[in-house]
């Protein structure tokens, strides 16, 4: 299939800022894009580009006093394959965990592990490890946390979603994370594109994305705990250890959001 998406994000400023962005698909999915994107800045303004630690492809630039726009609009083909669950899959040791995966057990900005360890092991410590104990992490989660966009918070760490048991997507996949973490499963964070292809849509405005992978049977795979379902069109823009280092856009002064628009539509007959 064939996927539309991109956004259209504006800022204004008090003076000259310095600006990291994390706004283009991922590496690994440009061989999928129909043509390059373009990032429009308004007004045009020097920017560098480079990958980070975890493979991202950063922006940086310095956004001038007053507004700044930033657009993008791209033509995607994806599978249009659900998500697949590893199913039977199961967690290796600590001790045979590749070296570039122990990150992702450690706590985080907002993984905070050293508040959860403790209740993450009396409700999953007696499940089988691997895809069990992620898939019950799962349901624990979509349970615990109700959605909504009144209770966005940039602040919220996992052990206050969980206490609070309110949140947007990035809460839903920090608690996760975290619990996952606990239980000495690897799991990172998530950022991109998922539009409402393949079911009902919920009526809200669209929005990037959060959700997460685990490492099981030597390899990452991707789940949801938001939305606890296999999903189809998934489009990933950042990975970290949390959302500090998937962050679509980092501002190093003031400013102020002035308008925010994400799209994620399905090509018909693409």
């Amino acid at each position: 299939m064939l996927i539309k998406a991109g956004f259209d994000v504006s800022f204004s400023f008090p003076g000259a800022t310095p600006m990291l962005l994390q706004l283009h698909v991922h590496p690994e999915r440009e061989g999928d894009l129909l043509a390059p994107e373009n990032i429009v800045l308004t007004p045009s303004v020097p920017y560098e580009t480079y990958t980070d630690l975890f493979g991202n492809r950063c922006t940086r630039l310095v956004a001038p006093e007053g507004k700044l726009t930033l657009s993008n609009l791209f033509t995607i083909r994806d599978s249009g394959i659900q998500d697949t669950w590893p199913w039977g899959a199961q967690q290796a040791p600590v001790n045979e965990l590749p070296h570039e995966v122990i990150v992702f057990l450690l706590g985080s900005r907002y993984c905070d592990t050293d508040l959860l360890a403790t209740q993450a092991w009396a409700l999953f410590g007696k499940l089988d490890g691997g895809w069990p104990r992620v898939q019950a992490i799962l349901e624990y989660t979509h349970k615990r946390i109700t959605f909504g966009y009144k209770d966005a918070r940039a602040d919220r760490t996992a052990s206050q979603a969980h206490g609070e048991q309110v949140g947007v997507c990035r809460d839903y996949a920090h608690l996760a994370i975290t619990l996952c973490r606990c239980m000495n499963i690897p799991a990172r964070y998530c950022t991109g594109y998922l539009g409402d292809i393949g079911v009902p849509p919920d009526g809200a405005a669209m929005d990037f994305s959060a959700w997460f992978e685990v490492y099981l049977d030597g390899r990452w795979h991707t789940v949801d705990a938001r939305h606890n379902r296999p999903r189809i069109g998934r489009i990933l823009m950042a990975r970290g250890r949390d959302a500090t280092d998937a962050a679509i856009s980092t501002a190093f002064g003031a400013n102020t959001l002035e308008k925010f628009t994400v799209i994620t539509d399905e090509i018909p007959g693409g």
